[in-house]
């Protein structure tokens, strides 16, 4: 089925999967939502209630549907799955969620849908390639939301330290979203300045301790916040929204996604989070960005570990 370009479903409506409903309320992207999650009464409750708001927002109409609703979605966004406790990492959720997002699949599969598939749940980069491996999309059509968000962690980190705008920063988290991500410190700019030089104009004094604090701040955010409030979801459902705002405007934004890679960085059979061409199609390109030798070998490292998550799920 030709799929309708306003149209999206979120799977899974906990913490993660209303704030990106919200989210999406707010922008005005699409004019139909269909929410859907294994408490049908749950789904029911939120587009209730996400429906309030419509006087205030953009015409739309959100629905608690089934898998029979999806199949003309232009997008379907997928969060459901176990979320993240105290003490655990991504990686820790690795069995209990592809076991869900399994399931979930299989829905969607039986049906003729022609639209791209936004994984969200965690281990993303896992699932990523799990929801490839296992829908038989192509790749252009099953990515996730990588780490958009850990990269707009960087920025707001380093706009703040460097006391300039976050939106003239630019700089990338890449790799596995989790604990061996990485961030591409030599590519590092402000507005085209080198961080480095700009560093310099600022007076800021021992950058590499800097850079090496922020670095944590970003990887560690998460624990962070989930041992402070139980959960991570508006960060994430900000970052979603802007990745959703590149499909259905056709923006061709480069953006650090998670995406199946077929021999980019030498890498093949796994997908891992890296700055990406993506457009109204999904995927368009991979970027092999400049990386320091130090940088390479760091995303070498993270690329095995996701190597060993994958083999362990017996795809």
């Amino acid at each position: 089925m030709n799929p309708n370009p306003r149209k999206a479903a979120v799977i899974g409506c906990g913490f993660v999967g209303a704030s990106i409903a919200f989210r999406f309320l707010q922008q005005g992207l699409f004019s139909e939502l269909v929410l859907l999650d294994a408490n049908q009464a749950k789904a029911e409750g939120e587009a209730i209630d996400l429906s309030d708001g419509l006087p205030y927002a953009a015409p739309m109409t959100i629905t608690a549907g089934t898998y029979d609703d999806i199949t003309d979605c232009a997008l379907v966004v997928i969060t459901a799955g176990a979320n993240q406790k105290p003490g655990e990492t991504r990686l820790d959720l690795i069995g209990k969620n592809a076991a869900i997002l399994r399931s979930i699949l299989a829905e969607i599969t039986a049906r003729d849908f022609g639209g791209i598939l936004l994984i969200v749940s965690n281990p993303v980069d896992v699932l990523t390639y799990t929801a490839w491996k296992l829908s038989g999309y192509p790749r252009e059509r099953v990515i996730g939301s990588g780490t958009v968000l850990d990269t707009g962690r960087l920025k707001q980190l380093l706009g703040e330290e460097l006391g300039v705008d976050s939106r003239n920063v630019h700089a990338f988290i890449i790799g596995e979203h989790g604990d061996s991500e990485l961030a591409v410190w030599s590519e590092a700019n402000v507005s085209g300045l080198d961080l480095q030089d700009f560093c310099r104009i600022r007076g800021l004094e021992r950058v590499t301790e800097t850079k090496d604090r922020l670095y944590r701040q970003v990887r560690d955010s998460a624990y962070e916040i989930i041992s402070r409030k139980g959960a991570t979801y508006y960060g994430i459902a900000m970052a979603v929204g802007r990745i959703a705002e590149s499909l259905v405007k056709d923006e061709h934004a480069v953006l650090p996604v998670s995406v199946v890679l077929e021999g980019e960085y030498g890498l093949e059979g796994l997908a891992l989070s890296i700055p990406s061409i993506v457009g109204r199609e999904g995927l368009e390109e991979v970027l092999e960005i400049p990386l320091s030798g130090e940088e390479a070998q760091a995303l070498r490292q993270s690329a095995k570990q996701m190597e060993e998550a994958i083999a362990s799920l017996n795809l």
